[in-house]
């Protein structure tokens, strides 16, 4: 199975910056525990593949609409700035 995600670089607030995953996915049981599960293991299999991950979120709809579930900050930043564009796949 294929999950885009979105792989990005942004400054922080402290000036420094912040590489973060946001993944094309959810838990197919739709509970938290799962998708603390789910975003563990994608975020491990990232970092596998030589990318450095600060942060990482879900983005899945749910009700129709896009919903966020990760890293509390990146969540925040995700509902104020919106979806990323995906930029790479991972093969799970």
């Amino acid at each position: 199975m294929q999950i885009e995600f979105a792989h990005i670089r942004e400054r922080s607030t402290n000036g420094g910056y912040i590489d973060f995953a946001v993944f094309n996915a959810d838990a197919v049981s739709k509970n938290d525990d799962d998708r603390y599960d789910l975003l563990h293991d994608l975020t491990a299999r990232t970092r596998l593949l030589g990318l450095a991950v600060d942060k990482s979120a879900l983005a899945f709809r749910e009700h129709g609409r896009v919903k966020f579930y990760g890293t509390p900050d990146l969540v925040d930043y995700l509902v104020n700035n919106g979806l990323p564009r995906w930029t790479h796949t991972l093969t799970v």
